[in-house]
């Protein structure tokens, strides 16, 4: 007797937006979405930060101790294009993931409406194929200069999904280095694990590998492709860029099996989509030998405890009138 599961057309978007342009690059997701739609892909990826921009070679003005004028501009900018949620963007994205009956998880740059309104997140929010905001991750920890620009997730944004094809949801780029952070994901039984990333080096084909084969799941890796040619002449501080190279970033999007297997990709210097059939029997057959929170884990031994109550910073204490 076999076992029949689902099996879903996944696609993997290898693109650069139009950087620091909100709008166009909300188009031209839209676009891209449709055309993955086009080839029957029912789960389709953007990459991290992809509206508005990864803002790869620029400082922001800041060095330790001080910060430019300039820079804050630079952070205008960036700011202004950000996406609000909920908003018009989100409005746009929620009709393209409806139009193509496909779960859409794209790779945005949120502002924080809730409360000051002055704190950017790196976010990955996830659309239904009803058009439905099903949920948001904001990442747990920026890299780096990223710390400048970005601010910092809690653990109420680690969303896993359940839809028809299996359990969905992911981590940002090197949150997929924390281990702790991928254990509390395969605790919640995640079987399409997305992974978008601003990282495109060899190692990090070795990273997208490795938590297919730890997690027993599929592994969806998705990155841009950047030219220097592509930021606006009239972006302050985009004269930083002179001594960058030409590609700024190359890309090394790839879809991964649960024994680790690549079935698509790496894809490299080229914009493109990437598909492949994911067929959830698959991630059975895997943890017949290695399961990461069953018969491999050690509770006797490890326990792992995570906080998944939002962290405000404020909380108001309101009166009862008696």
């Amino acid at each position: 007797m076999t076992l029949h599961l689902p099996t879903v057309k996944g696609a993997v978007v290898q693109a650069a937006p139009v950087l620091f342009d909100r709008e166009a690059t909300v188009e031209k997701t839209c676009r891209l979405t449709a055309e993955a739609a086009g080839q029957s892909a029912r789960l389709i990826l953007f990459p991290e930060a992809f509206i508005p921009a990864y803002p790869r070679g620029l400082t922001f003005g800041t060095v330790v101790g001080s910060r430019k004028p300039g820079g804050r501009r630079t952070w205008e900018v960036y700011w202004a294009n950000a996406v609000d949620v909920p908003g018009p963007a989100i409005d746009a994205l929620a009709a393209a993931a409806r139009a193509a009956n496909a779960y859409l998880v794209v790779g945005v740059i949120e502002r924080d409406s809730q409360f000051s309104r002055g704190t950017l997140y790196c976010t990955l929010l996830y659309f239904g194929p009803d058009g439905r905001l099903l949920g948001k991750h904001r990442k747990l920890k920026p890299t780096a200069a990223e710390r400048l620009v970005w601010g910092e997730g809690d653990g109420s944004t680690l969303t896993v999904l359940d839809t028809e094809f299996g359990r969905l949801g992911g981590l940002i780029c090197w949150e997929n280095y924390m281990p702790l952070a991928r254990m509390a994901m395969y605790a919640k039984g995640v079987a399409l694990y997305l992974a978008p990333t601003a990282d495109s080096r060899d190692t990090w084909q070795a990273t997208l590998r490795h938590i297919a084969c730890e997690g027993r799941c599929f592994v969806l890796g998705c990155n841009q492709y950047v030219t220097k040619a592509m930021y606006p002449a009239d972006l302050p501080g985009v004269e930083e860029l002179a001594s960058q190279p030409e590609v700024m970033c190359r890309g090394g999007s790839a879809i991964i099996s649960p024994l680790g297997d690549v079935i698509a990709g790496p894809l490299y210097d080229r914009e493109g989509i990437l598909y492949a059939d994911l067929d959830l029997a698959e991630v059975v057959r895997a943890k017949f030998d290695f399961d990461v929170v069953g018969h491999y884990a050690r509770p006797d031994v490890f326990q792992l405890s995570v906080n998944e109550r939002p962290l405000l910073p404020v909380i108001p204490n309101v009166r009862h009138e008696t």
